[in-house]
């Protein structure tokens, strides 16, 4: 075993880049026939530790619940809360359940049941639910819901204020932090994920070796970013990205980013799909909040191992408000042909052959570090 470790790290070093090419992020080549010895032992999530609070509820004192609901409060459902939480499982922590619980389709019990940890502790966009106190996700459709017409609620949403680029820029550019050298492969992650929201709007986008004059400005960042909404490491929150016209898009650097071949075939368990996560933060950047439709992009939240990058009807209506139509697009809610596209989550049966990673031993290399 020792000699087959040496062979492999051997084989990585002859096969890296040199440190000037390097780019700071992991990006994971497809591998799924890696044996399990040989990968990095890492938590399964950022949150996991929240999962030993199943079945508490309103009364109850948890070691640990003050991280919860400091959790609640970077995603907006405890506004105006105090800078020291406690662990009492107290009113204001119950109504963030219950908010919360609405938002992601959940029985808004107020407790911690199994269905709302499982969901809690997914990785998701670092973007909040809920703005100045407002929703509009699930949680601020009550009246809607209830009406007779509740067929007709929309659940795309708005930052507040509802701020789109201008009618007058509609051709925007884009570039990339040139510290992080991405490599073509990822960049060009980026670029179908751009021709996505291209394909039902007028809008246009161009890349630009011009990272100041952007228009939007991509890039990958570790902890403390200096934005206010430092990153966390492995999964917890992937990425955040402004309301327009700002136009930053931050991804968190220590992700385990897939940018080729069937992420839901990777031998990793913490491995992003960097493409999906793109797709997600370029409609905030365009103006849309989250969602509370499951299959839509602009659901907050998506598991390691998942492919989902096909915009969906409640998307397409959304961004449309904002920016009209594609005078080519078809009407149609998938922009991409079926054979294109495979969605599984955790690691479904769908599998892609990878052949051009295959003779590689490298798992991933990142940063001057391999992760055997």
């Amino acid at each position: 075993m020792k000699f087959l470790r040496l062979l492999a790290t051997v084989v990585c070093l002859a096969l890296a880049p040199p440190p000037s090419a390097l780019v700071s992020a992991f990006f994971l080549p497809n591998i799924s026939s890696i044996p399990p010895s040989l990968l990095p032992n890492v938590s399964s999530a950022a949150w996991n530790a929240f999962r030993n609070f199943s079945g508490c509820h309103a009364g109850e004192r948890r070691d640990g619940l003050a991280k919860l609901k400091k959790y609640f409060r970077y995603f907006g459902y405890i506004p105006d809360s105090p800078s020291n939480f406690t662990d009492d499982f107290d009113d204001a922590l119950e109504s963030a359940i219950k908010t919360y619980q609405r938002n992601f389709n959940l029985d808004p019990t107020g407790q911690l049941d199994d269905a709302t940890l499982k969901q809690i502790v997914r990785p998701r966009c670092g973007n909040p639910d809920i703005v100045n106190g407002t929703t509009a996700m699930n949680s601020g459709k009550e009246a809607l819901v209830n009406a007779s017409h509740f067929h007709a609620v929309r659940h795309y949403t708005f930052f507040p204020g509802t701020p789109r680029w201008p009618d007058g820029q509609i051709d925007l550019t884009y570039a990339f932090l040139p510290d992080n050298q991405l490599a073509d492969e990822a960049k060009a992650v980026f670029s179908r994920a751009f021709e996505r929201w291209s394909a039902v709007t007028p809008l246009t986008f161009t890349a630009t070796d011009s990272f100041a004059a952007a228009d939007i400005k991509i890039g990958f960042f570790s902890g403390d970013h200096g934005d206010g909404e430092p990153f966390d490491g492995v999964l917890g929150t992937l990425a955040h990205a402004f309301s327009p016209p700002n136009g930053r898009f931050h991804l968190d650097r220590d992700e385990d980013w897939v940018v080729t071949g069937d992420v839901t075939a990777s031998s990793v368990s913490t491995a992003i799909d960097l493409e999906s996560v793109a797709v997600h933060e370029i409609g905030h950047l365009l103006g849309l909040g989250h969602s509370s439709v499951a299959g839509s992009i602009m659901y907050p939240t998506i598991t390691s191992r998942t492919r989902k990058v096909e915009l969906a009807t409640d998307d397409i209506q959304g961004i449309q408000v904002l920016y009209g139509s594609n005078p080519n697009y078809n009407g149609s809610s998938s922009t991409t042909s079926p054979s294109q596209e495979r969605e599984s989550s955790d690691g479904g049966a769908s599998r892609a052959s990878g052949s051009r990673w295959a003779a590689r031993a490298v798992v991933a290399v990142g940063l001057g570090t391999l992760l055997f």
